[in-house]
């Protein structure tokens, strides 16, 4: 386990505040951007601390820390949770039925939160490790909406709050369950990977099945879509030695078994790292589309989601980042998962963070549960990258 830094009495406190905001904001899980609670939480901590709270965007806080430096830091907590019915027996789950802070979002926000308070006691001299004239930089904690719908963090980049304030670097976490116990990790360059819903519609021409040859058959169509799309991209991929994943979830089709379908459609999701790949990958799933309704005598319509840009560290900053935090481990491979934080890195340069829950129980699952000493050393490193020069 990554172990925080600091005097144990500063931990214990640390530890306090992290969990008591974790466990509070974990029972009142909230979706996309109807946060009303979690909002007027967030604010109720923010209050009193000697920042100046914004609202740059619907469903948005932002915390700056106005210390008169020319440029600032930006950190970023994700406030949305998912509509899942929580499992786990914790004495604080969820009390919201059908919705559940299974993706470790309230623990971001705890990390945020606990910033902001021990920037609170910085300001004040009431840290004994830090002084205000050690902050190189202004500070803006960014809470934001809509992380797993609609993409929070381009309406706050839209919002312009980044450049009212100077911002010129952010960083943010991701709890991560395959990582050991208050373990950080990362790499530069391409971190997670840009995503985009594939949705292809055949529409062919109803018959009874023992009349098939007057039918065109959308659902073979859609049937031969799967996978010579995903046979494709695996080529993609192989050619161009860079990942390019597209596997179908979701195939519906038909209404009785003894008739030919008359419409199918067909859901999956494509993964890239870069956007040169991904015109690649649409222009050929759009062939492969067309040569498949044309083999049935079908239409088709193939649409591809704008999705996530893919996540990238910037690689000078992460080298920073590397040096200020010297136990951080390496990614060996970009991972398929998406994240909005890529937005703020077309904004700004930016590295993106993955910490260690250990407990190997999948995000989004409706059991997912964690330790909050992960938490703890999340705000160390926090505290060190806006100390950091």
């Amino acid at each position: 386990m990554g172990m925080a830094r600091g005097h144990d009495g500063e931990q214990d406190r640390a530890l306090g505040e992290l969990t008591r905001y974790r466990r509070d904001l974990h029972r009142i899980p909230e979706l996309d951007d109807e946060l009303p609670q979690t909002l007027a939480y967030v604010a109720g901590v923010l209050e009193g601390l000697p920042c100046e709270v914004l609202a740059p965007c619907e469903g948005a806080l932002c915390a700056y820390f106005d210390l008169g430096r020319e440029r600032t830091v930006a950190l970023r907590a994700d406030m949305d949770a998912l509509p899942v019915a929580e499992r786990t027996g914790a004495p604080y789950a969820s009390g919201c039925p059908g919705r559940m802070h299974a993706c470790g979002h309230d623990g971001h926000m705890a990390m945020a939160l606990a910033a902001a308070t021990w920037l609170g006691r910085v300001l004040a001299g009431e840290d004994p490790q830090a002084r205000a004239a050690d902050l190189p930089r202004n500070v803006l904690i960014v809470f934001q909406p809509a992380e797993e719908t609609t993409g929070g963090a381009a309406r706050v980049c839209a919002s312009g709050v980044f450049g009212s304030v100077r911002a010129e670097r952010v960083f943010g976490f991701h709890l991560w369950p395959d990582l050991p116990l208050g373990a950080v990790a990362s790499r530069a360059g391409a971190l997670l990977a840009r995503s985009s819903e594939v949705t292809a519609c055949f529409r062919g021409r109803s018959s009874h099945i023992a009349r098939w040859r007057e039918g065109r058959d959308a659902l073979a169509a859609s049937a031969r879509l799967v996978p010579s799309a995903e046979a494709l991209c695996a080529r993609l991929a192989r050619e161009a030695g860079e990942p390019c994943l597209l596997r179908f979830g979701r195939l519906e089709a038909g209404t009785v078994r003894n008739a030919i379908a008359g419409e199918a459609r067909a859901e999956g999701s494509l993964r890239v790292f870069s956007d040169a790949m991904f015109d690649r990958a649409r222009e050929g799933v759009r062939r492969v589309a067309e040569a498949t309704a044309r083999a049935e005598g079908c239409a088709v319509e193939l649409s591809f989601s704008e999705g996530y840009p893919p996540v990238t560290n910037d690689e000078a900053l992460f080298g920073r980042v590397a040096a200020a935090l010297p136990e951080l481990g390496r990614i060996e491979e970009p991972l398929l998962i998406a994240e909005d934080f890529s937005f703020y890195q077309r904004e700004l340069p930016g590295v993106f963070l993955l910490l260690g829950t250990g407990t190997g129980i999948p995000l989004h699952s409706d059991r997912f549960d964690f330790d909050e000493r992960a938490l703890l050393c999340g705000l160390d490193c926090y505290r060190r990258l806006v100390l950091m020069d």
